[in-house]
């Protein structure tokens, strides 16, 4: 398709797009009267409408029921969890008894590293990207140091090549080899936080496996974004957030993936509690741990009904339009506001430069080259919600579920007049 900056030929596109009605199914914040560009889903994903029925729900039978709601509410809470399990499958690939929802991100993965970071005196090492998300790096550390072992030592980075704002593949490939026997653990970033980089997971895992080491994915900028088969690629664990492109809310509930072979393993290392016990005994009070069969077993304590809640009801519109709907207007509209994007550099002195690869789900992260905080503030003050990185990056991420074409073109004129004021 040939595109054009105009407004009728935005809006055309709009007209065309399967997903636009499900714009109205979110709240949108206003400046200035007037729907916002939300930009920041790959931060905070908008509130469904939907979602306040679900926690009312989960309020209503807390003030009729009190206590037995655990067992007589209509979504029982003491499996509430269990509701999740088939569609959150389906949005990361892989089979229901290998997914759970539990406690936060950082939470998860030091839990799951306690399973799959085992280290011996040979095989210690722990390969991730250069510059992860600093919780990342922060959990790597604090693992390596809780084993006894020196950081230095311990972690492999990656490093981009110089002058590029990305990965390669097979330098991380090169990377897995030159540790060899050494590899104990591979664990990076999916997606990429700052530059929008989707890494060949399915090669990556591959390699780390041949290499006799254990695979994990942080899956914070992936789940909802971006097409995921984590059993097929044979990825030993994973974690993810839910309040970003999940749009479950701030801070909420974590999702973990545990691949099958793996389960139910009494002798698998794991920090164990009641609510990862088999589930017709938990209420027996057993003084010895037996494991759910499914990656429940790593749950610890009973599930957070009112966090999950926000949770489900996002699911729910995951399940009516499916993963496959939602990347194609992901990448028809990402390529529109690339398109804009290099169509307002022409016309104005500035020069922008998008650091995000090929490889890439919603989000461009944009070098503005002799643009300062100033053009953020005149972002956010025109109602385009945008975050900034130092020292003048912004990260836009158009999600499919509430993103249209004609914000793409308002914010071109946005921008534009930002940088000619």
């Amino acid at each position: 398709m040939e595109f054009k900056n105009t407004l009728s030929f935005a809006r055309e596109l709009d007209k065309e797009d399967a997903l636009h009605a499900y714009r109205d199914k979110f709240h949108f914040p206003k400046v200035n009267g007037r729907d916002v560009i939300y930009f920041t889903g790959n931060s905070l994903g908008l509130q469904p409408k939907r979602t306040k029925q679900f926690v009312d729900d989960v309020m209503v039978d807390w003030a009729e029921l009190a206590v037995e709601g655990h067992f007589y509410s209509e979504k029982p809470w003491w499996d509430y969890h269990e509701q999740l399990a088939v569609p959150l499958a389906k949005v990361v690939g892989a089979s229901p008894n290998e997914v759970t929802v539990m406690n936060t991100l950082s939470v998860n993965l030091h839990l799951l590293m306690v399973s799959f970071y085992t280290p011996t005196q040979k095989r210690f090492k722990i390969l991730c990207e250069e510059k992860a998300f600093p919780s990342d790096q922060y959990i790597i550390q604090s693992q390596v140091r809780f084993h006894g072992l020196n950081c230095d030592e311990a972690i492999v980075e990656v490093k981009k090549r110089e002058g590029e704002h990305f990965w390669r593949t097979e330098d991380i490939l090169q990377k897995i080899g030159e540790v060899g026997d050494e590899l104990a653990l591979v664990l990076i970033g999916g997606v990429n936080y700052y530059n929008g980089q989707v890494m060949d997971m399915e090669t990556i895992t591959k390699a780390g496996k041949e290499a006799g080491a254990n695979v994990g994915w942080d899956l914070a900028h992936a789940v909802g974004n971006i097409a995921l088969q984590l059993h097929d690629w044979g990825a030993d664990f994973a974690a993810w957030c839910s309040y970003k492109y999940m749009n479950s809310g701030p801070g909420n509930a974590s999702g973990i993936f545990v691949h099958e072979r793996h389960l139910n393993k009494k002798d698998i290392p794991r920090f164990e509690g009641w609510w990862g016990t088999k589930k017709k005994e938990r209420f027996l009070m057993k003084p010895t741990f037996e494991p759910m069969e499914n990656a429940d077993a790593w749950q610890i304590s009973n599930p957070p009904v009112l966090a999950m809640a926000p949770y489900l009801a996002s699911l729910e519109l995951f399940e009516e339009v499916g993963m496959q709907a939602l990347i194609k207007k992901r990448d028809s509209i990402v390529s529109y506001l690339e398109f804009v994007l290099k169509e307002i550099d022409a016309e104005v002195e500035s020069s922008f430069e998008i650091i995000t690869p090929k490889a890439r789900g919603c989000q461009l992260s944009v070098f503005l080259h002799g643009e300062g905080r100033e053009l953020f503030d005149h972002l956010m003050e025109n109602g385009v919600i945008v975050d900034w990185r130092e020292p003048n990056v912004i990260r836009l991420a158009p999600a499919p579920f509430y993103c249209s074409y004609e914000d793409m073109y308002r914010f071109g004129q946005i921008l534009k007049a930002g940088i000619l004021k």
